[in-house]
This record gives C-alpha cells, structure tokens and sequence, in this order.
C-alpha cells in the first residue's frame, strides 16, 4: 500500500486497522484500532492533519483532505461511504456521511447524525445529533437518522475488514 512521509508529516497507522494496498496515504494521518481504509481512498494530511478515530470505515473511492486552518477529524465507529469528499471538517462519534456526499470547510456532522447520499453539507454548517441531512445544499431533517444503520454498517466493516486482513491476496 503507498504510505509516504511528506517532510517531517508521517503517518501513524494503528497495527489493529485495515488499509487496502490500493488506497493512498500521505502526510499528517492517524487511523485507530480497528478502523478500515478501502480500495482508491486518499486520506492527504498536506496543509494539516487527519484524524480517523477507531472502528471507522473510510470506504472506496472517498478523499479526506484538509486546508491549513482546518483540521479533518473522524471519530469512532463512523461510516463514511464510497466516493465522499470530506474537507476540514469534524465528523462526530457514530455519524454516516454516505455515498457521494461531500462535507466542507468547518462543518460539523454530530454523533448519530446521518449526511444522506449525494448531499453537500456547505461550509460552517451543523449537522445536529440524530438529525438527517439531504439534498444539495443539504436541508437538516431533525430526528430522521435512523441508528440502526449506522449500527449495521459499522459491524459490516469490522467484519469486511478482518476478512480482507486474512483472506486478501493478489493473483496476478
């Protein structure tokens, strides 16, 4: 898997977490126990740091990037689905940004909330705990998140992620 230094920026990757060899790794970058980083992934810590908390799964195709005066955080048990686009932004313990979303400058998804697929959460925006946003911009929908998805899709990785550890091998 391409893990690089950038300067005195290196990755620091917890031994318990999943990284495909096909996802890409630079710079500032912390992954927690646990946590699983999938096929076409970039997680560039250039202009700051990125921080995936653990039992995260950062799935295919997603960009986590950072700007200079913000930081992009993950936390624990989250699911961040394919092809997202997170940017300096706080995603909160046991929240969903699902697939396609793209969440920007300062905003923050809170614990339990969910970013429907295909929404752009803009920048300063607040996503508030249990809350469901859709559309684009997104429109917050309070007390629509179901957590029992988010439930579901983080048991899934945690197994998809053992599975590939033991099972992966290439054939070519």
């Amino acid at each position: 898997m391409p893990i690089y230094a950038l300067g005195d920026q290196v990755p620091t990757i917890d031994p318990a977490a999943y990284v495909h060899p096909d996802a890409i790794i630079i710079g500032s970058v912390t992954i927690g126990a646990g946590s699983s980083i999938w096929p076409g992934a970039v997680l560039r810590g250039d202009d700051g740091a990125i921080v995936i908390g653990e039992r995260t799964s950062i799935q295919d195709g997603t960009v986590v990037h950072t700007t200079p005066m913000s930081h992009t955080t993950v936390g624990d048990d989250c699911v961040i689905g394919h092809i997202v686009h997170l940017e300096g932004c706080i995603i909160e313990n046991f929240a969903q940004v699902s697939s396609g979303s793209v969440v920007l400058h300062r905003a923050v998804v809170e614990t339990g909330a969910i970013v429907a697929a295909n929404a752009v959460v803009l920048n300063d925006m607040r996503v508030p705990a249990g809350a469901l946003a859709v559309g684009a911009p997104a429109v917050i929908k309070e007390n629509r998140a179901r957590k029992a998805d988010i439930e579901l899709a983080v048991q899934a990785y945690l197994h998809k992620g053992e599975r590939f550890r033991q099972q992966l091998r290439r054939i070519d």
